[in-house]
């Protein structure tokens, strides 16, 4: 008997979605680096984090959607990037970026997704934000603005927490490449997930389109991919990129509160607290203890914008209740097309409205800007 998923928690998606894709593409989704210290962290921190409920609040209504960066979004949730989404299931990109849209919330694509921002621009419609990795030489970065502009994403995200790759151990135990190289012990994992190689024929072998389409002549795409893309931004990068795009910018991978004091001076519409989920520095704090200081750093009418480890709408509670004006997850929702395809993507938009609600009704909060006042502090916090 097909199990009973009518009512699925996060937990019950990733479980289904770790049988149903190859182990060389769970690893690459579910790990972090080093030995997965900072995921871990990041979940234990989000844990610690109580709130508080309250009786006799009436009947309360909740009201979830809410403003950033000019627009109005039904819920303040939305889809991070994550690299290579293609690969977790084919057509990710295209299923995530429809649920966005069709769900009123934000889609981020990645710079190295398997699909360009042509493709899914017009999919996206007004959800459409666009991930950058900086690329090192000018030109590609101004062509890659204007292609991202061209193609409807309105919102730029400027990535800063990966100016070199982390060794992530578990995917080189997995052997991962990317794109993939179908090794005998990578072809065998494949075979034993027929649905996952049926949707990959169909759609083809997951590769890096966008940044392949800037390589010199020869070389393997993983060497034209470094070749666009690996370097380090520093604040004269990030004023040039300030000049080069019209519309809203956000600085992603913010953990320094002193950094994070900077940035509205210097053109940035948004901070993104984030520690990449754990899979850049294994000794990073928790994002979610980052995020009272960064809030404090650039003040209360500023917005922020976080993730990592985020695993259900308490999650986007906790981070709501420490200072986050939106949540962003990226694990989840691949969890929740990998397990049941796009009816997963869209299970988990209407499961996360759900239960933000009916969580806030617990509280006796009414709207978002009630959050900071249930959370619990015990008589050692700050």
């Amino acid at each position: 008997m097909a199990p009973d998923y009518t009512h699925p928690g996060l937990s019950d998606l990733a479980r289904r979605a770790r049988r149903r894709i190859p182990h060389f593409v769970w690893e690459y989704l579910d790990c972090g680096t080093g030995t997965d210290d900072a995921r871990r962290r990041n979940r234990h921190a989000l844990d610690r984090i109580r709130l508080v409920p309250r009786g006799l609040a009436g009947e309360v209504a909740p009201r979830l959607s809410c403003s950033l960066l000019g627009q109005t979004w039904s819920m303040p949730v939305g889809i991070a990037p994550i690299g290579m989404s293609g690969l977790v299931w084919p057509g990710a990109e295209e299923i995530l970026a429809r649920t966005a849209r069709d769900a009123g919330i934000p889609y981020c694509l990645s710079t190295v997704a398997t699909r360009t921002p042509e493709e899914i621009g017009s999919v996206a419609g007004p959800s459409g934000w666009f991930q950058l990795y900086p690329p090192r030489d000018a030109e590609i970065r101004r062509d890659i603005l204007r292609r991202a502009a061209g193609a409807g994403f309105r919102v730029l995200v400027l990535t800063i927490d990966v100016p070199v790759m982390s060794r992530r151990e578990r995917q080189r135990r997995a052997g991962i490449r990317v794109p993939p190289r179908l090794s005998p012990r990578i072809l065998w994992q494949i075979a034993q997930r027929p649905a996952w190689a049926l949707g990959t024929l169909r759609h083809g072998i997951p590769g890096l389109p966008l940044m392949a389409s800037y390589a010199p002549a020869g070389g393997t795409s993983v060497a034209r991919a470094d070749h666009a893309l690996r370097t380090a931004p520093d604040t004269a990068y990030l004023a040039r990129l300030r000049e080069e795009w019209a519309g809203p910018l956000v600085v992603k991978g913010v953990m320094d509160p002193d950094l994070a004091a900077t940035l509205p001076d210097a053109g940035v519409d948004a901070v993104w607290v984030s520690n990449h989920g754990g899979r850049q520095l294994d000794a990073a704090p928790a994002a979610i203890e980052a995020l009272p200081a960064v809030r404090r750093a650039v003040g209360p009418g500023f917005p922020v914008i976080f993730d990592s480890g985020v695993e259900s709408a308490v999650d986007v509670l906790r981070a709501l209740a420490l200072g986050a004006d939106f949540v962003m997850l990226g694990r989840a929702w691949h969890h929740a097309v990998a397990a049941l395809g796009a009816e997963g993507a869209r299970y988990l938009a209407r499961m996360l409205a759900e239960d933000l609600a009916v969580n806030m009704v617990q509280m006796g909060a009414a709207t978002l800007s009630d959050l900071p006042a249930r959370r619990w502090r015990s008589g050692s916090d700050d």
